[in-house]
């Protein structure tokens, strides 16, 4: 699939490389569900569940913007969306053009899904925007919730998009 700027692809074996760019980048992970990766066998076994992982109940891409991986969007299991993005990137609106060709395509897959939802730091400043802008409102909130790489208690904000 196409947009303006990116191709939306399956992964493949090739992405190995630039996904290690991108989850071994302390500003890339610094929002993430886990630490920066240390090796490439992180990246790895990440690639690995990507390629072959739950594919009924997920529809995720591949973002390639000039020929090249930089990054990752959809919705990774069951009503919840993520995304990842190479920093370099970062401020440009490539997130927002992937997941408004990605959410119609959802809702047409998964009609038994009434509301996709995101949850995010909400330290996540860039990360809200992109929420804002595809239409999802922030339904709650807790605080100190999530432990970060084992060192630190972070919040959390949950978003919410309800079927057009």
């Amino acid at each position: 699939m196409k947009t303006k700027r990116l191709v939306l692809r399956p992964a493949c074996q090739d992405d190995l490389g630039p996904l290690h760019e991108i989850f071994s980048d302390p500003r890339a992970m610094r929002y993430w569900d886990r630490p920066p990766h240390k090796d490439v066998a992180q990246t790895q076994r990440f690639l690995d569940h990507f390629i072959s992982g739950d594919v009924e109940n997920r529809k995720e891409y591949i973002l390639e913007y000039d020929g090249r991986c930089v990054g990752k969007a959809g919705m990774w299991k069951i009503s919840e969306i993520g995304y990842i993005l190479h920093p370099d990137l970062w401020g440009q609106g490539l997130v927002t053009e992937a997941l408004n060709a990605i959410i119609p395509l959802i809702f047409k897959s998964f009609p038994d899904v009434d509301t996709l939802t995101a949850e995010l730091d909400p330290r996540n400043i860039g990360s809200i925007r992109v929420l804002e802008k595809l239409g999802f409102t922030q339904v709650g909130f807790a605080e100190k919730n999530f432990l970060y790489g084992e060192t630190e208690w972070c919040d959390t904000g949950y978003y919410a998009l309800k079927r057009p």
